[in-house]
């Protein structure tokens, strides 16, 4: 037996109605969403990126005393030194800083940091040896002092050195010290030959040898995280700025990504404004 409605609206007005329900439950989804969203977004959310880096500032810290002018690497141990140098110049990221700090019976700037990596290898070109002792805490502590005025970067200090430290009014333990409250890593390179090398001789015709300090050299690369390479000729030389260059580890740089929610928000607005206003709209 049929059933009798005395009119069809009440039929159409259910279907409606059960649609319109559903519908609007999914319109607070998406609003939820959205605005869940546009909150994560305000909250500046950083997540760190392997393939994007900060950078580094290296210093390297060249010894010119008058021991440098040994001539058991060719030309000489500055010049060995300097061409070797340039290896790990060459090698830095565009967003690595790098100077240079040259020390004999004191310590001054030859380059100050700078991404312009040319511009160094320029003002590297032109150190020369001088007369003098060897201050290894002075130069050490300038070229700590350079490492630290670019802030955001990994700070490190590359040194090298084919003497014993005699000069100078900052003790290497000072200078580790100070480089341990900066948290900068030291990697020192001991200069030398498999054998003596004859520097030359005294007033009194004795012959003056070239000392290398590697118990300093050692010390100051401990105890500050860095490494301690030692160097007999100008092979192993290019070898060891080579492992450095491989070896120098960049912070991973902190990536912005709100950016990221507004657009996904804003993905979520339209959306909910299409399921209001589009096509099978609720509104009529």
């Amino acid at each position: 037996e049929a059933i009798k409605f005395s009119s069809l609206e009440f039929i159409k007005s259910a279907r409606t109605n059960t649609g319109k329900s559903r519908r609007d439950l999914w319109l607070v989804y998406l609003s939820l969403t959205t605005i869940g969203l546009m909150v994560v977004g305000f909250a500046n959310p950083h997540i760190p990126l392997e393939q994007t880096k900060e950078g580094l500032n290296l210093v390297l810290v060249i010894d010119v005393s008058g021991s440098m002018k040994a001539t058991d690497y060719k030309p000489d141990r500055l010049e060995a030194a300097k061409s070797s140098a340039k290896i790990l110049i060459e090698s830095l990221f565009p967003k690595d800083n790098v100077g240079i700090v040259i020390f004999g019976s004191g310590a001054t700037t030859a380059a100050y940091l700078s991404p312009d990596k040319g511009k160094v290898i320029e003002k590297l070109t032109n150190i020369a040896s001088t007369v003098g002792e060897t201050a290894i805490g002075d130069g050490m502590a300038l070229g700590i002092d350079m490492a630290s005025s670019i802030q955001n970067k990994k700070k490190v200090v590359n040194l090298l050195s084919d003497g014993v430290s005699n000069a100078g009014v900052i003790s290497p333990s000072e200078a580790i010290s100070f480089a341990k409250s900066n948290n900068i890593q030291v990697y020192t390179i001991g200069l030398g030959s498999q054998g003596k090398t004859l520097l030359g001789y005294d007033f009194f015709g004795s012959p003056q040898y070239a000392e290398l300090d590697e118990k300093t050299l050692k010390s100051i690369a401990q105890q500050t995280g860095g490494k301690y390479y030692k160097s007999v000729n100008m092979q192993t030389l290019n070898e060891i700025y080579q492992s450095i260059s491989s070896d120098l580890k960049r912070e991973i740089e902190e990536t912005n990504i709100k950016d990221w929610f507004f657009a996904a928000a804003l993905g979520f607005f339209f959306l909910q404004f299409y399921f209001r206003y589009g096509r099978g709209r609720i509104i009529q």
